[in-house]
């Protein structure tokens, strides 16, 4: 008790034994609640977020889990739209969905959690599994990128949309809109809309046609938009709708139009950005002022008033004028050049270097040791003439060039 004598506060209490047990109540009860702050730091910080240790939650009971082909109402089945056709053509849309999926309760890690593609049924809330399941259990990330002829959940796309905007999708354009039909009209259905679709990834813009109740909806990310698709078709909202999800036709508008150009160039410049190393970045965007600087000296190559171009100066690769751009391009094997008996050059040369320095140590001819080795090789006779006979006259050393003679 003397250790917490100091930090508790002063007590003024009667004289006599009575003030001794006011103090000791007040120095247990100040103990407590340090103890507990202090508790509660150490949760936040170094323990892992609940998501990532926790498994993903079985949405609905193995045994009441069944995958029934959809009631007759026709009598045609196309195997295109999944439906009947020659009945009621509503009936079968408004059949209310068996399960809802709840992000922040039903999110968990399954057996495959790294696997390439979610779980449909996780979407549409009735995954009998849950941590036993070979899909990921969470939502799309804006680094799950997927390969454009299938969708996040992994089924194939076609070149064109069905008659209704149902269905998977085409692989022809990327969609990212969802259309939303048959919505409960109200004061407030712009707002009941943006909250229950922003549960479903990073909304990019939300359009209500009042009058009509109908919603476009434009994600950041087409894989969250797949997904939200899924979660949220045959759902209602806060009334007691069924909604018609599909996926938008393309928008004519003209500004539309160059909205989405100019995010397809922002995601491919966002791409660029990550490939190139950091410093090359700064330096393209001019972020870097000393590296402009030097880039003016080093891009010049000597020439004034010439600058090379991002593509040469930025060119990595054996061919690369720039000299930074070929450091870890050398080639490595290259084939030696050989002579006649198909000894490398560079053996034939080691051979006979040694043998005319040990021949004779000291002198250095003119001639390399691969064209002495050549020519040694080479047999080649030559046939001298014979002197003539010594002679004494002014023509002695005359000799005629003609064969009679």
């Amino acid at each position: 008790m003397s250790d917490h004598d100091d930090q508790s506060p002063t007590v003024l209490a009667p004289e006599g034994d009575a003030a001794e047990p006011m103090a000791v109540a007040t120095t247990e009860k100040k103990t407590t609640v340090k103890k507990i702050i202090r508790k509660k730091k150490r949760l936040a910080k170094d323990e892992p977020p609940a998501l990532l240790r926790r498994p993903a939650r079985v949405q609905m009971d193995p045994s009441e889990f069944t995958s029934e082909p959809p009631p007759q109402i026709g009598t045609t089945f196309n195997i295109w739209y999944n439906k009947w056709a020659g009945g009621d053509r509503e009936a079968q849309q408004q059949t209310k969905a068996k399960g809802r999926c709840n992000i922040a309760t039903d999110s968990g890690f399954t057996t495959s959690d790294s696997g390439s593609y979610f779980c449909l049924r996780f979407a549409r809330g009735i995954c009998p599994l849950g941590r036993d399941c070979m899909s990921m259990h969470r939502l799309p990330g804006m680094f799950d990128l997927f390969n454009p002829n299938v969708d996040c959940f992994g089924r194939e796309k076609f070149s064109d949309y069905r008659d209704d905007m149902g269905g998977v999708g085409s692989f022809m354009r990327q969609n990212r809109t969802i259309y939303v039909g048959r919505i409960h009209v109200s004061e407030d259905i712009e707002e009941i809309v943006a909250r229950h679709f922003a549960e479903w990834g990073q909304v990019e813009r939300i359009r209500v046609l009042r009058d009509k109740g109908v919603g476009f909806i434009t994600y950041t990310n087409e894989a969250n938009a797949q997904f939200a698709r899924e979660a949220m078709a045959h759902q209602s909202l806060d009334h007691d709708e069924i909604l018609n999800v599909r996926w938008a036709t393309a928008d004519p508008n003209p500004m539309a139009k160059a909205r989405e150009a100019r995010l397809v160039e922002e995601q491919a410049a966002e791409a660029v950005r990550r490939a190139l190393p950091a410093e090359f970045v700064a330096e393209i965007e001019g972020k870097d002022p000393e590296a402009r600087k030097r880039r003016r000296i080093e891009s010049g190559y000597g020439l004034d008033g010439y600058e090379a171009p991002d593509n040469v100066h930025f060119a990595r690769g054996r061919n690369a004028v720039n000299p930074v751009g070929r450091d870890g391009f050398e080639v490595e094997y290259q084939e030696r050049l050989m002579i006649e008996d198909g000894q490398p050059a560079s053996e034939a040369l080691e051979i006979t270097t040694t043998t005319a320095q040990a021949a004779a140590p000291g002198k250095a001819g003119i001639f390399s040791g691969s064209t002495l080795a050549a020519l040694s090789k080479a047999k080649v006779s030559v046939s001298s003439k014979p002197k003539a006979a010594a002679s004494t006259g002014p023509l002695v050393s005359y000799d005629s060039d003609s064969d009679d003679e």
